[in-house]
């Protein structure tokens, strides 16, 4: 893979610079951009591979290290086709960073448009002569504490408990398997056999990276389940990642006529990486996208904080 890594640092625009050389991201980044998530350990579902990765042709992403701080392009799927950045993850001070990418604006004519920039990134932007700051209402984070879905503890999972056991009760032979092996190739061929929830445009891209993320799984270094009910047929699988303390969901599938089963591989997961991983303290189940239906839902399982992301104009 070309290095783009620029030996000296990244000075002020006014000076001379290491240009920001962008290139798609593709599978022979992954270690590249991974190691860069894993120092950072945000909670944001946008920082994460799955996040990168699912939505890497929808938003055009493109990527660059100089400097030891990874830079990532997108084009606005608005219809607009406007460029915007992430927040540039490195050891250097933000000001640095946000002065080539000015440089790179300048003379590629474009506008500085930063995008789902998190409150605490918010912050660091103040002093950087921000103009314009705009909520991205439709993609917050909905985040869980982690116990709280391997419990289902309390009066307010009630509802949910009942789910689960009936799933039990129901499928005695359950079993939740890793998404390894054989249950990974049964786990594809469930999913192709799915008809689709939406047949929106989004909906459709998903669909199609969902798969593509189970026919390359041995490329990223994800966690997933697959949920087995009697006579071994799968009813759901999972797909998520960690990134410090946060379990990220990127993928959750299941067979909606079969009761409880989305409710248990849910509460079943979420038990196994706690029991695997003690540090683990939150779960992020991702946004909602503005979807009625999947708002009603996360919001089902009292999150315990939003995650609110932004835009910021320079």
């Amino acid at each position: 893979m070309p290095s783009y890594r620029c030996l000296s640092s990244i000075p002020s625009p006014s000076s001379s610079y290491c240009p920001l050389r962008f290139r798609p991201v593709d599978a022979d980044a992954i270690p590249a951009i991974n190691r860069f998530l894993q120092l950072y350990k945000s909670r944001s579902c946008d920082f994460s591979l799955g996040g990168i990765y699912m939505w890497a042709d929808y938003f055009g992403y493109e990527y660059c290290v100089a400097r030891d701080t990874l830079f990532i392009k997108g084009i606005s799927a608005d219809g607009s086709r406007s460029p915007f950045f992430a927040m540039p993850i490195g050891p250097h001070n933000l000001a640095d960073s946000v002065n080539a990418i000015k440089a790179y604006c300048r003379k590629k004519g474009i506008g500085i448009l930063f995008s789902a920039i998190t409150e605490e990134g918010l912050e660091k932007f103040g002093p950087l002569g921000a103009t314009e700051v705009t909520e991205l209402a439709d993609w917050a984070d909905y985040i869980y504490r982690a116990e709280d879905l391997a419990m289902l503890s309390g009066k307010a999972y009630n509802k949910k408990r009942n789910h689960v056991n009936r799933f039990m009760t129901d499928n005695p032979e359950w079993v939740l398997e890793p998404l390894k092996g054989k249950a990974l190739d049964d786990a594809r061929e469930f999913f192709a056999g799915m008809d689709s929830d939406s047949y929106s445009l989004m909906a459709e891209y998903e669909r199609k990276q969902c798969a593509n993320i189970l026919r390359h799984y041995s490329l990223y270094p994800f966690e997933g389940a697959v949920l087995r009910g009697n006579g071994g047929k799968v009813v759901a699988f999972t797909v998520a990642e960690i990134i410090g303390d946060t379990l990220i969901v990127h993928i959750e599938k299941m067979n909606h006529d079969v009761s409880g089963a989305g409710e248990s591989i849910n509460k079943l997961f979420a038990a196994e990486m706690l029991m695997r991983y003690p540090g683990l303290k939150y779960i992020n189940r991702e946004d909602d996208a503005g979807d009625p239906g999947l708002r009603k839902a996360k919001q089902s399982y009292h999150p315990a904080a939003m995650l609110r992301k932004f835009n910021v104009t320079l």
